[in-house]
C-alpha cells in the first residue's frame, strides 16, 4: 500500500476472487467453485474481508466474524447499525497509515487484489423488491404527457410514497446483457392490440437502498423516525422499461411485464455513514405527510448523477442526463415507512427503488420518454445520429458520485447494461 494513500469512504461488495495460476490444487478448487468474497474497494484496489475476516475484534464484531466469510452481504446486513459502524470503523484503522497490520507484505499480497482482477456479483440475494415513484418532476412530466398540465400529480401522490412491488429474480449486475422484450401492446389508441417486440425500450435513472437490520415478524411496522436503523446503503440502479407493453397493460394494476425484463444495479453499496458528510435538507413537501411518514432529520442526500449512451459499434459516448439523488420528494426513510405501515415484514437483502429521478431542467430528466418528450424531441448524439427510444445495441451507463466543499469524493462505480435484440419468437 501506498504509505501516503488516502482511503476514500467505505463501499461494500460481493466479488469472485480468481486467483493466480498456481500448481496447488487448492487454488484451483477455489477458482473451479467460483469462490465469492465480500470485499471492501480502495481505489483501484479491492480489500478482501474474507482474508482479514479476524481482524475484526472490536466488542460487537469478535464474536461475528463469520460474516465476512460468506458469499453475500446478508449476514453482516442483518445485523445492527452498531455492528455496520463498527465494522467501517476497524477498516478504517486498518487502512491508517499509522497502522502497520495491512504493511505486513505477506498478508497485504493475500488481502489486497486489483479491481480488474475480480469478477462482481450481486451484493446480496434479494428476497424481495419494491419500486417507488417519488420525484415529483419525473411523476408531473408523465402527467402532463398522458393526462394534463392541470392533472398531472394523482390526487394520492403527496400523501403518499406510491410504489409497486417488483421481480426480483431479473434483478442483475451491472454489465450483464438487456434483451428487447416481446409483449402486448396497443400502437393505434382504440384499435387492436398487437403482439410483437417492444417498440419503445428506455431506461429509468433510479437508486436503491438495501435494508438491513434483523428480520421483522409479520405484522410489525417501521415509522419512518425509526427507518434509518434499517437502511444499510444505496447502489445505483437501471430498472429497464418497455414503454409501449407498459402503456397497454398498466390499467388497472400498474407495471407489469414491461419492468420485469431486468433490472440492473451496480455492485458497490454506500453505507449511510459513508453518505453522512453529503446530507442535504428534505424536499419541502406540502401537504404534511401522516405521523408515521415524518422525521425531523435530513435524509436527502447530493449524489450527482449521469447517464451515458453509447450506440453499437461507437466507442463515442454522449451524456444525455446530469440529475441528482437530491431531487427526489420523499425519501428512503418514507419509502419503509409506506412499505411496512400495514404490517409488511421485511428481510435483510430486501431492495427498494427510488423511482426515476428527474430534475427541474430538460437536461436533468431521468429517462428518454421524457429526454425525448414522449419521442417528439429526439436527442442528438456525438456521433451524430439521433434517438428518441433506445435502439438494439446501445449501451446505456450510470455513474453517480458525492463531492463535498474540499473536493473530497466518493463514487458508486457505474452501472452498465447492453441492449440485445429480442430473442425470435416461435
Amino acid at each position: 500500500m501506498d504509505p501516503g494513500y488516502t482511503p476514500p469512504e467505505i463501499e461494500w461488495c460481493r466479488l469472485r476472487q480468481d486467483s493466480a495460476a498456481s500448481d496447488g490444487p487448492y487454488v484451483a478448487d477455489i477458482v473451479a467453485k467460483a469462490i465469492k468474497h465480500i470485499g471492501v474497494a480502495i481505489g483501484d484496489l479491492i480489500l478482501d474481508l474474507n482474508v482479514i475476516s479476524h481482524l475484526f475484534t472490536g466488542p460487537l464484531l469478535k464474536d461475528k466474524q463469520q460474516v465476512f466469510k460468506e458469499t453475500t452481504l446478508n449476514s453482516f446486513m442483518g445485523l445492527t447499525k452498531p455492528h455496520w459502524s463498527e465494522a467501517r470503523a476497524t477498516i478504517q484503522n486498518l487502512l491508517d497509515i499509522n497502522n502497520n497490520i495491512l504493511q505486513d507484505n505477506e498478508l497485504r499480497e493475500k488481502a489486497f487484489l486489483k479491481q480488474s482482477e475480480a469478477i462482481m456479483h450481486l451484493p446480496g440475494d434479494i428476497g424481495d423488491y419494491t419500486d417507488f415513484y417519488s420525484s415529483i418532476h419525473h411523476a408531473t412530466n408523465v402527467g402532463i404527457m398522458f393526462r394534463s398540465k392541470e392533472n398531472a400529480l394523482m390526487p394520492n401522490w403527496k400523501h403518499l410514497p406510491v410504489g409497486y412491488h417488483g421481480r426480483s429474480s431479473s434483478i442483475v449486475i451491472s454489465g450483464t446483457p438487456i434483451r428487447r422484450p416481446f409483449g402486448q401492446t396497443q400502437p393505434v389508441e382504440g384499435a387492436d392490440p398487437h403482439f410483437g417486440p417492444c417498440r419503445l425500450m428506455d431506461f429509468e435513472l433510479e437508486m436503491a437502498c438495501f435494508v438491513g437490520g434483523p428480520p421483522t415478524k409479520l405484522g410489525e411496522r417501521i415509522t419512518a423516525s425509526q427507518a434509518e436503523d434499517r437502511i444499510f446503503g444505496f447502489v445505483l440502479m437501471n430498472d429497464w422499461s418497455a414503454r409501449d407493453i407498459q402503456k397497454w397493460e398498466y390499467v388497472p394494476l400498474g407495471p407489469f411485464t414491461a419492468k420485469n425484463l431486468g433490472t440492473s444495479i451496480s455492485p458497490w453499496i454506500v453505507t449511510v455513514d459513508a453518505l453522512k458528510p453529503y446530507t442535504v435538507p428534505n424536499y419541502p413537501q406540502d401537504p404534511k405527510p401522516f405521523p408515521y411518514l415524518e422525521h425531523s432529520d435530513p435524509f436527502n442526500f447530493d449524489i450527482k448523477l449521469e447517464v451515458d449512451l453509447i450506440p453499437d459499434e461507437s466507442q463515442v459516448a454522449t451524456t444525455i442526463c446530469r440529475s441528482n439523488y437530491r431531487f427526489l420528494y420523499w425519501t428512503a426513510k418514507q419509502q419503509l415507512a409506506q412499505q411496512t405501515i400495514t404490517g409488511c415484514n421485511i428481510r435483510p437483502g430486501d431492495l427498494l427503488g427510488s423511482g426515476t429521478i428527474s430534475g427541474d431542467t430538460s437536461d436533468s430528466y431521468g429517462s428518454l420518454l421524457e429526454l425525448s418528450w414522449k419521442g417528439t424531441k429526439p436527442l442528438h448524439l456525438m456521433n451524430g445520429e439521433e434517438r428518441k427510444f433506445l435502439q438494439d445495441g446501445d449501451t446505456v451507463i450510470f455513474k453517480g458520485y458525492c463531492v463535498n466543499e474540499h473536493g473530497k469524493r466518493i463514487g458508486f462505480g457505474k452501472c452498465e447494461g447492453k441492449l440485445l435484440p429480442p430473442l425470435p419468437f416461435e
